[in-house]
C-alpha cells in the first residue's frame, strides 16, 4: 500500500527533548535504580531505549543494565500471516528475575505488541514490575493498557499511521503521521 506523509509532527530538537524529558520522569519515578533495567522491543523500541539509557547515563553518571525483546513468536496475529515473520534477536544478558523493568517502544497503538512483550519476559522469570515508556501513545488501545510515561500523545485515525524516523535507523529524526494514497 502507497502512503504519503500527511503531517510532520516532530523534528529533531523537539525529539531530544522528548527523549530528556522521558528518561527524567523515569529517574523521579524510579528514585532507586539499583535494581532498574531497561528492555526495549525489536526495532525501533531498542533504539529508543538506548538514547534513554544514554541521557540517563549522563545525568546519573550510572550505566543500566539494558537489553532488546523479540516478541515475533508471543504475538497474537501468527495465524494471519502468509508468511512467517523474520525473528529478531532477544538479547537480555542478565536475569528479569526481581528487577523493576521499563519496557520501551516507539509507539503504542492497540496495545497487543505490549501485552506480547510481557508475556516473553514472563518466559524469561518474574520481574518485581514493568513499567511501560513509549515515545508515540497513539490511542485506539484494544486492551487495558496503558504507558507511565510516553513522549507525546498524538491521537489518530484508524487508517494513519505514526512513523517515528531515527537516525540510527533512517538516518534522521523526525515523526510523520502517514496515510494511505490507495492500494
Amino acid at each position: 500500500m502507497k502512503e504519503k506523509i500527511k503531517a510532520k509532527i516532530m523534528d529533531e530538537k523537539k525529539m531530544k527533548r522528548t527523549f530528556s524529558r522521558m528518561a527524567m520522569e523515569i529517574l523521579e519515578k524510579n528514585r532507586d535504580t539499583d535494581n532498574l533495567v531497561l528492555i526495549g522491543i525489536q526495532k525501533k523500541g531498542v533504539v529508543v531505549a538506548n538514547r534513554i539509557k544514554q541521557i540517563i547515563r549522563e545525568i546519573e553518571d550510572i550505566d543500566l543494565p539494558s537489553g532488546s525483546l523479540d516478541i515475533t513468536l508471543f504475538r497474537d496475529d501468527l495465524h494471519k500471516r502468509e508468511q512467517h515473520p523474520i525473528e529478531k534477536k532477544t538479547e537480555i544478558n542478565f536475569s528479569v528475575e526481581n528487577k523493576d523493568i521499563i519496557l520501551i517502544d516507539d509507539v503504542i497503538f492497540t496495545g497487543r505488541t505490549i501485552r506480547a512483550a510481557m508475556d516473553s519476559i514472563f518466559e524469561l522469570g518474574r520481574p518485581a514490575s514493568i513499567q511501560l515508556a513509549v515515545f508515540i501513545d497513539r490511542g485506539h488501545r484494544e486492551l487495558p493498557i496503558n504507558p507511565n510515561f510516553k513522549g507525546k500523545n498524538l491521537y489518530t485515525s484508524r487508517r494513519e499511521r505514526v512513523n517515528v524516523m531515527l537516525t540510527e535507523l533512517e538516518g534522521k529524526d523526525r515523526v510523520l503521521i502517514m496515510e494511505p494514497t490507495g492500494f
